[in-house]
Parts: C-alpha cells; sequence; structure tokens
C-alpha cells in the first residue's frame, strides 16, 4: 500500500496544486488530507473548490471547526477572511467532514491528536514560549487507546514522524500552505520550518512494516504572500516568503 497524506493547506491553492502534481508525478493515486483547509487570507473558495472536486479522505482541522461553529464576531481574522469567501455549498462539504477517520481499517486519521483537534502531539511549548519535541511519554500518553499501527495528525505545520515502543508510528507530514506561524495558546511561540516549500509526505507498507518519505515542493508562492501583505497579513507574508516569523 502507498499513498500519500497532506494537511493544513490553509487556503493556499497555488501550493496545493504544486503538491498534487508533485503527487502525481511520484505516481501515487491515493491522498488523505488531515484538515485545516481554508483558514486564512488567501484563496479559501477556490483551495475548497479543488479539495471537494478531488474528494480525498478527509477529517476537519480546528480551523474548519471554528469556521463552522463561531459566531462571525468571534473568529479570528485568518478564520473571518476565510469565513466571507466561503458560500453554503462549502461549509456544508466541511460540516460533512468527520473529526477523527480510520482509513482502510489500519490508518487512523486526525487532525492534532485522538482525543482533540487543538491540542499539539509531537510537539511541546514551556512556559516561557520554547518549542521542543515532545517526551516519549507525552506522546504515548495521547496515543494510548488508539491501537492503530499508523497514525497520521497535522496541525503543528512541523514534519516529523516517532515510533513508539510497541511499533506504532506517527507521522506529521507538514503543511502544505503555511511553513511557519505564530501562536498565543498556551503562551506566544512560533512554529517555523525555516523553507517556504509545500510539505507533504509519502507513506508506504513494506514487509518489514510502514515507511515515510517527506517531501519539500517548490511552488511560486510570491503570489500568496503578496495577497497575505495586501490584506494586512505581515506576518503571513514573511512566513509564505521565508518559512520564518522571526
Amino acid at each position: 500500500m502507498r499513498f500519500a497524506a497532506i494537511a493544513d493547506i490553509h487556503g493556499n491553492r497555488p501550493a496545493l496544486e504544486a503538491v498534487l502534481a508533485d503527487i502525481g508525478n511520484m505516481q501515487i493515486a491515493t491522498v488523505v488530507n488531515l484538515g485545516d483547509h481554508v483558514g486564512g487570507p488567501l484563496e479559501a473558495a477556490r483551495t475548497a473548490d479543488l479539495l471537494i472536486e478531488r474528494g480525498f479522505p478527509s477529517v476537519r482541522g480546528n480551523h474548519d471547526r471554528m469556521v463552522l461553529e463561531r459566531a462571525a464576531a468571534d473568529l479570528g481574522l485568518s478564520d473571518t477572511a476565510a469565513r466571507a469567501q466561503l458560500t453554503p455549498r462549502h461549509l456544508k462539504w466541511l460540516g460533512s467532514l468527520p473529526a477523527t477517520l480510520v482509513f482502510r481499517d489500519e490508518i487512523f486519521l486526525c487532525h492534532a491528536t485522538p482525543a482533540s483537534d487543538e491540542t499539539y502531539w509531537l510537539e511541546h511549548v514551556t512556559t516561557d514560549g520554547i518549542v521542543r519535541m515532545s517526551s516519549h511519554a507525552e506522546v504515548e500518553a495521547a496515543a494510548k487507546g488508539c491501537d492503530y499501527p499508523l497514525k497520521l495528525c497535522g496541525h503543528t505545520h512541523i514534519p516529523r514522524v516517532v515510533r513508539l515502543r510497541d511499533g506504532r508510528m506517527i507521522v506529521n507530514p507538514g503543511s502544505v500552505g503555511l511553513p511557519a506561524y505564530d501562536h498565543d495558546d498556551p503562551v506566544p511561540h512560533v512554529m517555523q520550518t525555516g523553507t517556504p516549500d509545500a510539505s507533504y509526505a509519502i507513506l508506504e507498507k513494506e514487509a518489514a512494516g510502514w515507511t515515510v518519505a517527506f517531501r519539500q515542493v517548490r511552488y511560486d508562492n510570491s503570489g500568496m504572500a503578496e495577497m497575505a501583505r495586501r490584506g494586512g497579513r505581515l506576518e503571513w507574508a514573511r512566513a509564505l516568503e521565508t518559512g520564518w516569523v522571526i
């Protein structure tokens, strides 16, 4: 079995198009999508159109949920920008997506962790805002009761693979559309990859078990950075141009 995993597109249709082209060039027919499809000041509606057309097995991310469930006055800047573009058709599609999904009986899909769409799984933020890799105990605690051999998550935008002591593997494919961001919860911190490239992962089941290969795809990111800049989102523009926030 061989397939691709994508996550955290955040309305960046050119990045999504480049990733899908690369997946096609790799002769991979199956793609799963781990959520946060539209949130951001970019091309929410056009991104949703493409995802609806492709019909990938997909789960809902925390920003997808907030766009659906929160009143307009309670949305942040990114979700407000996305919500303004989306039609009832787009919202119906977002509302149809589950929080978690089991793919082909052995692969567990979630946005952040099995129990939450907004809790970091493979990364941990210290009280002084330093991002580090989660400890083995922290990762295993969040995996308790989720016994599938392969688990896929997104949310932090950082490509990473962790193998648990019992052989289960957890993979974050990184972000298709937003390689860096800042956030205030639980304390102010930044997530940044240091590259503007779009990220995804290829998973393959071999005789010895699952393997993962991360792909970094270059695309013309200047248009999306300029769109963010015109919308007054300078931190998005920097992230899209460089892969850094600070």
